[in-house]
């Protein structure tokens, strides 16, 4: 019976080296390989004058129907007007003025995603909502010269497939975009 006890003892010693082998090249993995996800941004789609943009879920209180919109006099040109959204009203900015895009008539289509901060928000003017994605970070490319110079400043950065990801938080901290203008008599 010793004999059967060393006999295992010595097997089991032979067959350690090749189990730790094994061990460590299951951890030595790449980490796709294993299933751990990327650093990825969870974005909002949406088409504006024929580019698809998008802004992170994060600062996306909701998207609402384009009904019921009140121009405001005395506004800059990238303020489009004011809804309302179930009782709070909502000044709806139109990112095609701001970034000098091509502009088509506005029909009860249109989309507006509610975005916000902990200081601001407000409705952003959308020709449709394409739906939500997640895009892993290290595809964002960022440094645009082909982004123009208006809309670089509020560009976190664009996709291969041309997809310019916006940065909400820049748009609403920025105080340009607060109108802040008395009618005078």
């Amino acid at each position: 019976m010793e004999k059967d006890e060393r006999s295992l003892s010595v097997q089991a010693a032979e067959e350690k080296p090749r189990v730790l082998r094994e061990r460590a090249r299951k951890l030595a993995r790449r980490a796709e390989e294993v299933g751990y996800e990327k650093e990825a941004l969870n974005l909002i789609e949406f088409m504006l004058a024929h580019e698809r943009y998008a802004v992170e879920v994060l600062y996306v209180r909701e998207v609402h129907t384009l009904k019921d919109l009140t121009p405001v006099p005395c506004t800059p040109s990238f303020v489009l007007g004011i809804i309302n959204v179930r009782g709070q009203v909502m000044s709806v900015t139109d990112l095609r003025e701001l970034f000098d895009l091509p502009k088509k008539e506005i029909t009860d289509l249109f989309r507006v995603l509610i975005v916000k901060n902990s200081e601001m928000e407000l409705g952003i003017l959308a020709d449709e909502v394409l739906g939500e994605r997640k895009v892993p970070v290290e595809q964002i490319q960022s440094g645009l010269a082909a982004v123009g110079k208006i809309r670089a400043e509020y560009v976190k950065g664009v996709t291969k497939e041309r997809l310019i990801v916006l940065d909400a938080g820049k748009l609403l901290s920025d105080p340009n975009l607060v109108v802040h203008q008395e009618v005078g008599d």
